[in-house]
């Protein structure tokens, strides 16, 4: 969507077209509320701003849509898009990144209680696996720093490809 569009659209139809970015809707009101905008830099400015900190309540609610790293996300909307492009650097045909993403995927589910977040876009397969790796040593409170990060890269990346000049 162009900046002027999402300047002059009904404020629940840009709403809407934050919400793939993540879903926080406290994110999203807050971007929406905020306009309008002169530059896109002074979007993505807000954004920031808003985006610190996302509460461990709204950090939870958005993992809820985040498939694992190493397998297609569900459905077929913006947000699995959005998603499957992020992971490209994840090659599906390699049975050794994949056993050890799965592999990974449950060691930190059963540390953490949650799916494994990262920002993968532009992230090889074995950069997500460092990573993965070395966030297993953290402890929760740390990983809860981490991840809320993750997800705010993710969002602000998401953002720029949704907002165009």
């Amino acid at each position: 969507m162009l900046l002027e569009q999402f300047n002059d659209a009904e404020r629940s139809e840009a709403v809407e077209v934050l919400r793939p970015c993540v879903d926080i809707q406290r994110w999203c009101e807050a971007i929406v509320d905020a306009r309008p905008y002169a530059t896109r830099d002074a979007l993505l400015g807000v954004a920031r701003r808003a985006a610190h900190p996302f509460t461990a309540a709204e950090v939870q609610a958005a993992m809820s849509h985040h498939p694992r790293i190493g397998e297609k996300p569900a459905g077929a909307g913006t947000e699995a898009a959005m998603s499957t492009a992020e992971q490209s650097g994840v090659d599906q045909t390699d049975a050794r990144a994949a056993a050890a993403l799965r592999s990974g995927n449950e060691a930190y589910e059963q540390k953490f209680g949650r799916v494994f977040l990262i920002r993968a876009a532009g992230r090889s397969a074995d950069e997500i696996l460092a990573s993965l790796h070395e966030r297993l040593l953290h402890s929760e409170a740390d990983e809860d720093e981490v991840v809320a990060e993750q997800l705010r890269e993710i969002a602000l990346l998401r953002l720029e490809g949704v907002i165009t000049v």
